[in-house]
């Protein structure tokens, strides 16, 4: 039976959601608020993770059209050299990517070709884990941009999820990631609500995690009710001013119409530029929408861009958008999939790169493997190993890193991959958090020429 995939399975599966309680809470009341109080400098490096769950088949993403072997194994799913975009080296994109071809030749869009790890597993529960921790040799509790979070300033805020839960690519040994659902917060009400409120109720005889958890469940109540209200309307004006700091500020930046923005919806909208320097001013306008259980991918990027332009303090996003488990009918659902995953990143790529805190923003995105060479019999492919990793943003270097893998020398009829993707991260971790990848991935990683 095919192992399928979903996003909340995933996260589910690896008890994520228990790191996530307490960081959402805090992280949506607090976000704007740092925003006004540290905000991010323009030009400091942003890094945006973009999950495809299920296994993108990079073989129809850029396709090697003119290969006689491509299309003898997959007569009815290959895309002739007419329909693809072309890009050179025989390759080309899938034709539902035409805003990614303009990225390509405006160099802003870099692929990495044949990536995977070695002794590569099949499972989408395995293969995710190993991509999000970074960890292909043996299980570990912690994700590879937690490791960071664990190493740099320790700040759940460092590193956001637009996902529900947290997913594990966020969770350190010491410290999580912030989910901020902008679906907003869902609590019980009745009796229930009234038991779980209590919970977070003042306990002097409390200590330990006890303590924590009471934290977390008033944080959320808290959170619930400043935010809830703004979670289904819309803001403008400046940001609060004053220069409060801490508990205070983040309340007055949750409150009614002088405080709170979209840290926990999702802030989307057309930002006013401001002059590197100035204090950050909301977005123009800001539309508060649904998370990344249940949002579109769009909307998940326009609440990481308004984050962004307002100076919230993250160096790093996660977003994702799943489906891409394509065993039957793959043509038209991947095709439709990569249309919206085109439309979301190329109008977000090209509103960062209109910003001055926008331009320091690199966006990756991956999927946890490529699909087999051949086509199953229900015009569909089954779970294969290596495909390509796109990188996109205005800093990037625009082109081809990595040998394309042979469609004839395969190993079992899978791939056999060109490049390891712990490289991929070690770059972004180099050139856009300024960080040391050994202390996050170990030794033996190389650096790639991926970002100026």
């Amino acid at each position: 039976m095919a192992d399928v995939m979903s996003r909340r399975r995933f996260l589910a599966w690896t008890g994520a959601a228990s790191v996530a309680a307490a960081a959402a809470g805090w992280g949506i009341e607090s976000l704007v608020a740092r925003a006004w109080t540290d905000p991010l400098a323009p030009g400091t490096g942003v890094l945006v993770m973009l999950t495809m769950y299920g296994g993108n088949d990079g073989l129809n993403t850029v396709i090697p059209a003119g290969d006689d072997a491509y299309q003898s194994a997959r007569p009815e799913l290959a895309y002739s050299e007419s329909e693809v975009l072309p890009l050179g080296d025989g390759l080309g994109l899938n034709p539902g990517m035409t805003g990614f071809k303009q990225l390509w030749e405006g160099g802003r869009l870099a692929i990495v070709r044949g990536m995977s790890y070695p002794r590569p597993d099949h499972s989408h529960f395995r293969s995710m884990d190993i991509w999000q921790t970074a960890s292909p040799d043996h299980p570990v509790s912690s994700g590879w941009l937690g490791r960071w979070l664990d190493a740099h300033g320790r700040d759940p805020l460092l590193a956001v999820s637009l996902d529900p839960v947290l997913p594990p690519m966020l969770a350190g040994e010491t410290v999580a990631g912030a989910a901020l659902p902008a679906s907003g917060l869902a609590l019980p009400d009745g009796d229930l609500g009234s038991a779980f409120a209590a919970l977070g109720g003042v306990d002097p005889g409390r200590s330990g995690p006890l303590e924590v958890a009471a934290r977390a469940v008033a944080d959320l109540h808290r959170t619930s009710a400043t935010i809830g209200p703004l979670l289904s309307g819309g803001l403008t004006g400046p940001l609060p001013t004053g220069g409060k700091t801490g508990a205070a500020a983040g309340g007055a930046a949750a409150g009614a119409a002088a405080g709170g923005a979209a840290a926990g919806g999702a802030a989307a909208g057309t930002a006013t530029e401001q002059p590197d320097g100035d204090r950050p001013r909301r977005p123009a306008r800001v539309r508060l929408g649904q998370g990344g259980g249940g949002a579109s991918l769009a909307q998940q990027l326009e609440t990481v861009a308004a984050c962004v332009e307002m100076g919230a303090p993250t160096r790093a996003y996660s977003v994702s958008l799943g489906g891409f488990d394509t065993h039957t009918g793959e043509r038209a659902t991947q095709q439709r999939l990569l249309t919206e995953v085109d439309a979301a990143v190329t109008t977000f790529v090209n509103r960062m790169a209109g910003s001055a805190r926008g331009r320091g923003v690199v966006l990756v995105a991956y999927s946890e493997f490529g699909r087999r060479v051949a086509a199953n019999a229900n015009q569909g492919t089954d779970h294969g190993t290596a495909g390509p990793v796109l990188v996109a943003g205005h800093s990037v270097r625009g082109g081809f890193v990595g040998e394309q893998p042979s469609l004839t020398d395969l190993d079992g009829g899978d791939l056999k991959p060109s490049g390891d993707f712990r490289d991929v991260y070690a770059t972004m971790l180099a050139r856009v958090l300024d960080a040391d990848p050994e202390q996050v991935l170990g030794p033996g990683r190389t650096v790639l020429p991926l970002v100026a």
